[in-house]
């Protein structure tokens, strides 16, 4: 989710109305993950509010697109997926 990426280049038709929220997410993660996780201070993420922002932004475009059924399908299959092996794990011992 940032890490010292280029804004070079478009981040295509699907984010354009969010590459705003994008570039300023990723300064600001890349910032404190030079000034401040690299020195050991990993307690908190500053950058919580600017993620925020942009995921609202994603969400509402894809709710715009009517889009917004994948992300929950696949909240269905993840949580699917953790039961399955929580169960797998615990048959075991």
């Amino acid at each position: 989710m940032g890490l010292f990426r280029s804004r070079k280049g478009s981040g295509g038709a699907a984010t354009s109305s969010c590459s705003e929220l994008r570039n300023a997410y990723n300064d600001c993660f890349n910032k404190w993950y030079a000034e401040k996780y690299m020195k050991g201070q990993r307690d908190k993420h500053d950058c919580v509010a600017e993620w925020e922002k942009y995921r609202a932004c994603l969400m509402q475009f894809l709710e715009d697109k009517h889009l917004s059924r994948l992300l929950e399908a696949e909240a269905v299959a993840h949580s699917t997926r953790e039961y399955t092996n929580q169960s797998a794990t615990s048959d075991r011992t």
